[in-house]
């Protein structure tokens, strides 16, 4: 343990409980460790009644709900922010912190440094390192090798630390905001970097949180190190160093549960992830034992099928290459011309034009949310401007027919409509059990 993130008799801030409850976590760990917790949020005591609730009274803990308030700064040791928090070097209430020598810091900074990394496998990627991240954690578990997920992918390591021994394999999923707060910042004594480090795959993504793509990049390639043995995919081999196993196409592992290339070739990463960290393992057993990976909830799940229609909730997917992945991976099902497409949703500022011109081969094209007029505009006559996910799905039930797909693969962030992409696929599902009369 980084003794220098011992929190006993420390007065925190911690910015950002969230509406789901993402600072619980940390919040929890620094009152445990016998911290003084300030918890400010913006937003009002209703709109926080569920966390609120979940984690209950302490004395050590104070609530502040409304705004951020510089003056709650005062007498502070250490501000945690929450990752989300978008382009935090300009952020006023950080910036105020920051003069007044406060330590600035995260959830996933204070996990981190309470983990060996020479047990780490970081897992980052514009696409697939959620499903990589989880297949990696699969073999492990498959192969009875002590290990445990978190970062990204969810939930709190703070709350499994007392699950990790030293034999444990620590599986992160790390976003690039997460990246930017290990390693990007202008700061000493940065973490060492994970043992092993994988990037799934990259395209601009999150331009709303990093301003430009450059500092997105720069954010993505803070995971390589010349220390970490690196896994790749060969697209993105000028970023290897000399540690660096190259993946590419005929490393791919075919007969996967879940559909597509791009999942055959996040099994193979996932696999060089484990042989990285345990050398001596078969490459068989590893690839007999990733293909039981049975794939992720909203993550191109078939979710229902009726009257020979059948429905795939790809959420997850929040950038336009996920979407061009998913309408790809199904065509070993059935020909674009059978798959009506929903996108759109919140607008990050990717360029959503390759997704836009998939609308000629499809069934039919689909457009919710904020980014719903630019798509249509793109794609001219052949897109429907559906606004939201109800009407789009009104307008998709009369034009079914016997073997056709139904997609959701936004290609955009929910935030504009929904609390999450899990309540928008949840959403998607009930919708469809519906239109088709049967009820859960």
């Amino acid at each position: 343990m980084d003794q220098s993130y011992s929190f006993n008799n420390t007065k925190v801030l911690v910015m950002g409980l969230g509406r789901f409850g993402g600072g619980l976590g940390i919040t929890r760990y620094l009152l445990r460790m016998g911290a003084h917790v300030t918890l400010n949020d913006r937003s009002t005591k209703d709109e926080l009644r569920a966390p609120l609730e979940e984690l209950g009274e302490h004395p050590n803990l104070t609530i502040a709900l409304g705004h951020h308030d510089t003056d709650l700064l005062n007498d502070i040791d250490v501000l945690v922010v929450n990752p989300a928090v978008p382009r935090p070097w300009e952020n006023e209430f950080i910036s105020a912190a920051s003069e007044k020598g406060l330590r600035i810091t995260t959830e996933i900074e204070i996990a981190y440094r309470q983990l060996n990394p020479s047990n780490i496998i970081g897992i980052t990627g514009s696409a697939g390192k959620s499903t990589t991240s989880a297949m990696t954690h699969h073999i492990l578990r498959t192969l009875n090798l002590p290990s445990v997920l978190g970062g990204n992918i969810g939930g709190s390591l703070l709350d499994q630390l007392d699950q990790i021994t030293e034999d444990t394999t620590v599986v992160l999923e790390l976003s690039s905001a997460m990246l930017y707060w290990l390693w990007g910042r202008d700061t000493k004594h940065k973490p060492d970097h994970p043992a092993v480090a994988c990037v799934t795959s990259y395209s601009p993504n999150h331009l709303d949180w990093h301003h430009d793509e450059a500092h997105y990049l720069a954010s993505k390639k803070c995971i390589i190190n010349t220390n970490s043995r690196v896994v790749l995919p060969e697209s993105l081999k000028h970023w290897a160093n000399d540690a660096t196993r190259i993946i590419s196409e005929t490393d791919a592992v075919p007969g996967c549960a879940v559909p597509g290339q791009h999942n055959a070739m996040n099994a193979a990463l996932a696999i060089a992830c484990v042989q990285a960290r345990h050398p001596d393992i078969p490459n068989v057993q590893l690839a007999d034992a990733v293909r039981t990976f049975p794939g992720l909830p909203h993550r191109l799940h078939r979710c229902f099928e009726h009257q020979g229609v059948i429905y795939f909730d790809d959420s997850k997917s929040t950038t336009p290459q996920a979407t061009l992945l998913a309408v790809d991976s199904l065509e070993s099902i059935a020909s674009r011309q059978r798959i009506h497409l929903i996108v759109g949703g919140y607008d990050k500022g990717s360029d959503l034009t390759p997704i836009a011109k998939l609308a000629p081969d499809l069934a039919g094209l689909y457009c919710i949310g904020t980014t719903a007029p630019s798509i249509v505009a793109a794609a001219g006559t052949h897109a429907y401007h559906a606004q939201t996910l109800e009407r789009a799905m009104d307008e998709i039930h009369t034009h079914l027919s016997t073997g056709d797909l139904v997609l959701l693969s936004p290609g955009c962030a929910s935030w504009d409509q929904f609390e999450n992409y899990e309540h928008r696929g949840n959403r998607f599902v009930q919708l469809a059990k519906s239109l088709a009369g049967v009820h859960a």
